[in-house]
């Protein structure tokens, strides 16, 4: 009689986590919001921008990058727009970004943040750069165009590299 409670007690359990499980999504979808004309276009241009590295777009660079612009590597070392210039326009890049974010600094200037994943074969996943990576860009507002000022790449998984 106890091991028949027992077991009606973890049916009873297990339907109400499966009940719980099957509500959620619904009750999400419904307080989901949309994104706003701003992340919309920081988005598009950060997914601009990884496209132009995957295709070596030299010009696509030269017409985005601030003239001041910089970046901090994942080894923490600082990179003006020459050598990044030079390095992006190299291509050959794999990227999979996912969990982008938008925060508006005041108007005309954002900072886009997202993860990246290096895709690489397995034979040549050893050594620099780590795969995992947390990415963010400062995107700033000259005249009608957005160009990107600053970016920082932070490994996330230091046991890959």
């Amino acid at each position: 009689m106890k091991v028949q409670r027992l077991v009606h007690a973890f049916l009873f359990c297990i339907a109400a986590v499966v009940t719980g499980m099957a509500q959620a999504p619904a009750q999400a979808g419904t307080a989901t919001t949309s994104l706003s004309p701003l992340e919309q276009a920081m988005i598009a241009n950060e997914e601009a921008f990884l496209v132009a590295t995957t295709k070596s777009d030299k010009n696509y660079f030269k017409r985005t990058l601030t003239g001041d612009y910089s970046m901090v590597g994942y080894d923490g070392q600082l990179h003006d727009r020459e050598e990044v210039e030079s390095d992006l326009s190299s291509g050959g890049v794999d990227l999979m970004p996912y969990n982008m974010k938008v925060v508006e600094i005041c108007e005309g200037t954002a900072i886009v943040t997202y993860d990246v994943v290096f895709r690489v074969p397995a034979a040549e996943d050893q050594g620099p750069p780590p795969r995992y990576q947390h990415w963010s860009s400062v995107w700033v507002k000259q005249g009608d165009a957005w160009k990107l000022k600053f970016q920082q790449t932070t490994p996330t998984h230091w046991g890959d590299w």
